[in-house]
């Protein structure tokens, strides 16, 4: 597309500014070095992603050429087309007051070109050619500046997507292998059969979180969209079981009746891991409740422990749980948090089935 387009461009500039003038020149030479000229401007024009840094300049010094042999009556266009790119590239690092110069070129520019029975038509050219190059300028700087605040607004989401991923994986394996420990380490007559077991556990939920760090790392390199690694609903039962081998008592109740796609799969999946990492960093030894299932087009999270209750308010609004928060609107869902009735700290989720990231 971009390739018809400047070939378009190129072929109306040509046609209309080049072949008249001259067509009508009567010196063979003149015809000769018009046609050429006309020709290195249409290549010009048509290569000017590939030449970025040189296409504006061949443009304009064939354009100048051809206006002083008088076989070119082009204001400029060409050269204004082939500067785009350049400003498009070099929009970071144009300054504001080069851009209000530009503007301030493009008034005057404007209103100078109004037809007066006074002006010659090579007066008029010239402020064509300022006004066509300033808006190029002006709608080239316009439009990189977006598509680089776009491409740092991509980078901050991936940053984001992976700071929340690292502390889900990392937070919770340390998490647990925390409190497996202490659990063993609280034992004064530990025989060597718990330790083993105990140094065991740590192995197993080491190696689990270094797998998911790897599959994330592969989910990177494989692109936006790529699946959440191995994490869903599949591996709950494992995530419960070493939550259990820390010294919560967890109580699960998993019924998913129908497919659930791998996005939403994977959220539920980090919504369940924090939820139970909280639990072992802030309620030890409490018994625990995970309630997953799914309502019509919907799944529902609950995670419940039979702890103190609220968090410490620096964590009660920390990044894990805001991580919570962010995934479930990335698929459309909600996630809330509080104190329960009955006793205890609630996680709540609902999250669409089939829903896109």
């Amino acid at each position: 597309m971009r390739r018809f387009l400047d070939g378009l461009a190129a072929s109306i500039v040509v046609g209309m500014f080049w072949l008249p003038p001259t067509a009508a020149s009567a010196d063979r030479s003149r015809l000769v070095a018009g046609l050429v000229l006309a020709c290195v401007t249409g290549a010009v024009m048509v290569l000017r992603r590939r030449l970025p840094a040189v296409s504006p300049l061949l443009a304009a010094g064939a354009t100048i050429a051809g206006s002083v042999l008088g076989v070119c009556q082009d204001p400029m266009l060409a050269a204004a087309w082939c500067l785009y790119p350049l400003a498009v590239a070099h929009a970071g690092r144009t300054r504001t007051i080069v851009l209000v110069l530009a503007g301030l070129l493009t008034a005057l520019a404007t209103v100078a070109a109004v037809p007066d029975e006074g002006a010659s038509g090579a007066g008029q050219r010239l402020t064509l050619a300022v006004a066509a190059l300033s808006v190029s300028w002006l709608l080239g700087t316009a439009v990189g500046r977006q598509i680089a605040a776009a491409r740092e607004a991509e980078r901050a989401r991936v940053r984001l997507a992976v700071a929340r991923d690292v502390h889900d994986v990392v937070g919770h394996a340390l998490g647990v292998i925390s409190a497996e420990a202490g659990v063993t380490r609280s034992l004064a007559d530990a025989s060597e059969q718990e330790l083993r077991d105990t140094l065991a556990g740590v192995e197993s939920h080491a190696r689990r979180a270094l797998e998911e760090m790897q599959a994330l790392v592969r989910g990177l390199r494989s692109g936006p969209g790529a699946p959440e690694g191995v994490a869903g609903i599949a591996r709950l039962d494992g995530l419960v079981a070493a939550t259990r081998a820390a010294g919560v008592g967890v109580e699960a109740r998993i019924e998913v009746n129908g497919p659930v796609d791998d996005v939403a799969g994977a959220v539920a999946y980090r919504i369940v891991q924090e939820s139970l990492s909280n639990v072992v960093r802030y309620a030890p030894g409490a018994a625990c409740s995970v309630d997953l299932r799914q309502d019509g087009g919907e799944i529902v999270v609950r995670v419940r422990d039979h702890g103190p209750g609220a968090r410490p308010a620096r964590d009660r609004d920390g990044s894990g749980l805001q991580g919570m928060r962010e995934r479930a609107r990335l698929v459309g869902g909600t996630v809330t948090w509080g104190d329960h009735p009955g006793g205890g700290f609630e996680v709540r989720a609902r999250l669409p089935v089939g829903s896109a990231p």
